[in-house]
């Protein structure tokens, strides 16, 4: 819901892509917005229909309440630790546009970092390393609330100690020649 009132904003008069060619407000609107891909343009619908009259109580006054629920729970494990550290992602890094044909496929990429958005809390993800494809892994660290500064401070000394960086070699000769190993 809150993803698809502030995509409405971006509509091409003072946010947004800026059509030249269109020479009135009925050409621009629609030019502006067709600049915006599938998901996005799913996500927008989903909002407005979530927030459209007699939806609201249903749906979006539910999800403020779930929302509290998320960010009391997050306040109750930060009485107990400085910083939580979890996946990115439920898997590696994947090839550029393997996984949009499926919507819910995509969703569930996100699942690991939606609560932290729902909590409104600072969240930073970093590469930790690479799988055997040479693929990065993602590393999410998640701090209290206007604690930015643990982010900063745990990544530099998770960047400053280890080796996250160094891509593994999946270099092989074949024939003589070195080639990458596309797995």
């Amino acid at each position: 819901s809150e993803a698809s009132s502030n995509l409405a904003r971006y509509d091409g008069v003072r946010y947004g892509y800026r059509d030249k060619a269109s020479t009135s407000l009925a050409e621009l609107y629609p030019n502006s917005r067709s600049q915006f891909g599938a998901e996005v343009k799913r996500r927008i619908m989903l909002g407005v229909y979530a927030l459209s009259s007699g939806y609201y109580d249903a749906y979006y006054k539910k999800a403020q309440q779930v929302r509290r629920l998320i960010a009391d729970d997050f306040n109750i494990a930060f009485s107990k630790c400085d910083l939580i550290l979890s996946p990115t992602a439920p898997a590696t890094a994947f090839e550029f546009g393997s996984k949009s044909a499926d919507p819910l496929e995509m969703y569930l990429e996100d699942i690991m970092t939606v609560t932290v958005n729902l909590a409104g809390l600072p969240g930073m993800s970093i590469n930790c390393g690479y799988d055997s494809a040479g693929m990065p892994i993602g590393m999410q660290l998640i701090a209290p609330a206007l604690e930015e500064s643990r982010i900063y401070n745990a990544a530099y000394a998770f960047e400053t100690t280890t080796d996250f960086n160094k891509m593994p070699d999946l270099r092989s000769t074949v024939n003589g020649q070195r080639s990458t190993i596309n797995a």
